[in-house]
């Protein structure tokens, strides 16, 4: 299954969560990045889902007005992704921001 099918396959389900349980996901997505470093397989891997799963938010029209953060977050992970120095972020500070989502998500449910 490529990319856009993956992402067109879990469009419908991913509309489903809260923004938390969204960002959450996509925190997942990082942290696996984050310790998948030095096998190039498993970190472009996870990169791909974790920009898959950013794409998949940015459409959902419930948060229409609320994506800066969204995005903003997305443009420092690909940065940090690629070995960017440019924002000063790296994966670890990425890791730790989504850790409070997965904290409210938690909390939801």
């Amino acid at each position: 299954m490529t990319g856009s099918e993956h992402r067109e396959a879990a469009k419908a389900s991913w509309m489903k969560f809260s923004l938390e349980e969204q960002m959450a996901n996509i925190g997942s997505e990082v942290s696996r990045a984050l310790r998948a470093q030095g096998n190039q397989a498993r970190y472009w891997g996870a990169v791909a889902r974790a920009l898959d799963l950013f794409y998949l938010t940015v459409e959902d029209p419930r948060w229409k007005g609320r994506l800066r953060e969204v995005l903003r977050v997305r443009e420092l992970f690909a940065a940090a992704a690629l070995g960017s120095d440019e924002f000063k972020t790296s994966l670890q500070d990425l890791d730790r921001y989504f850790d409070c989502f997965v904290w409210l998500a938690r909390a939801d449910r």
